[in-house]
């Protein structure tokens, strides 16, 4: 799922489905996270595809920023320009995004998934992959990225809708390494019992009549819900649940929108992993692009909660 404005049901959709370095080989050493320099370049992962990755600032722990369906590493660095009646609201890089506003105070990375689309509407470089795509493909492909870009870690990761279930399943899986977590109006397994059953239907058929193009990133969400059935329980670790306020709908059924049921999955989503909740944010699905300095304060809670223990 996309930050930017919903003008469409198809944005929605494809909203919530939501630099010079050389390429560094497999495995090749790298400074620690404390000291690395900035970086913005392709890194070559084990399966010999390469993954753009982005990377400012310095200390410990190390953020990773997940995008949603579709967006990429800039979908954290740039915000809408002020509309007026002779432009639109198109992005720009502003300091006060979400990635530069972080690396002020710690190291802070973003990455672009295979088939993401940059905010310029260009196509990522990131080695395109076969679609659809699980929770537990991005799991692998962001944990052999860091290892391969000496990003070692801990880590306290932050997903936005689609990459919020990046996010949670990466935690299961691994959570000596993952110390935080920030879910940004996030998705997650709850939304199969807060939808109506033919709510769920109805967004599956959507999304996957919407596969036009086999390499533009598609959300495989049945698939997915296996993987965190499959999973280990949710870890003892700090986190923070962002929760939009202002109404959206998928639009996938006439009649009884989907807005209540996903409010719901998010309070099933935060009492699930003991979170704090922050239900009053001001903002629609794209809280990172619409209420950025917001969720820079909780990454910044977080980690304050983390560097306590």
């Amino acid at each position: 799922m996309r930050c930017r404005g919903v003008t469409s049901v198809a944005a929605v959709l494809m909203f919530v489905l939501l630099c010079g370095c050389a390429p560094m080989p497999p495995g090749a050493p790298a400074s620690s996270p404390s000291s690395a320099p900035d970086r913005g370049g392709m890194v070559r992962i084990s399966t010999s595809r390469e993954v753009f990755l982005t990377c400012r600032g310095s200390g410990s722990p190390t953020v990773v920023l997940i995008s949603g369906t579709g967006g990429a590493a800039d979908e954290w660095t740039t915000l809408p320009r002020p509309q007026t009646p002779l432009t639109t609201a198109t992005p720009a890089a502003d300091p006060t995004a979400v990635l530069p506003s972080l690396s002020a105070d710690v190291r802070v990375c973003a990455y672009d998934r295979p088939g993401t689309i940059r905010e310029d509407g260009a196509t990522s470089p990131s080695t395109p992959v076969t679609q659809p795509t699980t929770a537990e493909d991005g799991v692998r492909d962001l944990r052999d990225l860091l290892r391969a870009a000496g990003e070692d870690g801990p880590l306290v990761l932050v997903g936005a809708s689609w990459g919020g279930l990046i996010a949670q399943l990466f935690t299961r899986e691994d959570p000596q390494r993952v110390v935080g977590l920030v879910l940004v109006d996030s998705a997650s397994t709850w939304l199969a019992q807060t939808f109506s059953p033919a709510q769920w239907r109805a967004w599956m058929a959507v999304i996957a009549a919407a596969r036009t193009d086999g390499t533009a990133e598609s959300p495989a969400y049945d698939p997915t819900m296996q993987e965190f059935a499959a999973a280990a329980p949710v870890p003892d670790v700090p986190t923070t649940v962002l929760s939009s306020d202002q109404p959206w709908d998928l639009g996938v059924t006439p009649g009884a929108s989907t807005w209540p049921g996903w409010l719901a999955a998010q309070d099933d989503l935060a009492r699930s992993w003991h979170a704090t909740h922050v239900s009053t944010t001001n903002s629609g699905h794209g809280i990172q692009v619409e209420r950025p300095a917001l969720v820079v304060s909780a990454i910044r809670d977080v980690l304050e909660s983390v560097r306590g223990q």
